[in-house]
């Protein structure tokens, strides 16, 4: 695959990720965060000045390094994505879907809950160090 077009393919899926963001902004059901830390993440592979607009955007971009640096959620969005995650489980398992794809998607959801709820929720002081420390 030549240069040019892995750049090109690292560019659309930022572009795809930054539009997917936005439209968690105008939907209270679709996240944004997890969006922009696809964009970034894809932007730093193929797009530089997009990962360095989206690490110094002055709400998102703490967000994103935290992640980055720590692997820090912060609480609200583990509560949103733990009820959206219990909710869709309540409506698939009304359905007509088969029982065996039932207890597979709830099982994936009740993983990926488990362990967003592990992720830490704020950088400690032992995982940032002071300055003077290094002494």
């Amino acid at each position: 695959m030549t240069v040019l077009l892995r750049i090109l393919l690292w560019r659309i899926l930022a572009i795809v990720a930054v539009l997917l963001g936005l439209i968690g902004l105008l939907l209270p059901i679709m996240p944004t965060v997890p969006f922009l830390l696809v964009a970034a993440w894809a932007g730093g592979k193929g797009w530089p000045v997009l990962e360095a607009k989206l690490l110094a955007h002055p709400k998102y971009g703490p967000q994103i390094i935290a992640w980055r640096q720590h692997g820090v959620v912060k609480r609200r969005p583990k509560v949103i994505a733990s009820v959206m995650m219990a909710g869709s489980a309540t409506m698939l398992s009304f359905s007509p879907v088969p029982l065996m794809i039932k207890f597979a998607v709830i099982g994936i959801m009740f993983t990926v809950a488990v362990w967003l709820w592990l992720r830490p929720e704020q950088v400690t002081p032992a995982d940032h160090p002071p300055a003077d420390a290094s002494e």
